[in-house]
């Protein structure tokens, strides 16, 4: 396998290899499997599906969201929401998950010019996610929201 990790943006063409992504069930407690949140991203016009590629394969999913529902998260009219991201299980432990926020901020400023942070919400109890996030920029500003399955942190990466 070619270790080149990229992103792009989800294209009709990305989606059976996103239905046949693998998490275990401990992991898809804190994010959601591709085939499971892909439909309403591509049919809401604030969400971007985003695909991490390592070579050909399709190694990690993400979507960047962005309007009035990420209030909860950020109060910056200028940031957009990292969410539902996984690395799928049979690709974990190689690194692509690092790659892919640290290529993060290239990735928005050459598709979503004038964004100046993205914020995401990850449990207080994924310490593996934690670590990934921290070690690619994002600061935890010590804020706590309630989620789906406990504390979340939110985290922020500053664009600019």
């Amino acid at each position: 396998m070619d270790n080149k990790v990229n992103l792009h943006l989800y294209a009709a063409s990305d989606k059976e290899a996103l239905e046949r992504f693998v998490l275990p069930e401990e992991q898809v407690i804190f994010s959601a499997l591709p085939k499971d949140v892909l439909d309403e991203a591509i049919q809401d016009k604030c969400m971007y599906p985003v695909v991490i590629a390592s070579g050909d394969i399709h190694a990690g999913f993400f979507i960047l969201h962005e309007g009035p529902d990420i209030g909860e998260y950020t109060a910056n009219p200028n940031a957009m929401l990292l969410r539902s991201f996984s690395i799928d299980y049979r690709y974990q432990g190689q690194g692509i998950a690092k790659t892919a926020m640290l290529q993060l901020p290239e990735f928005m400023k050459s598709r979503f010019p004038g964004r100046n942070e993205v914020v995401l919400a990850v449990n207080r109890r994924n310490k593996a996610a934690q670590a990934v996030y921290i070690a690619a920029g994002f600061q935890d500003k010590g804020r706590l929201i309630e989620g789906p399955v406990g504390p979340q942190h939110i985290y922020h990466l500053a664009l600019d």
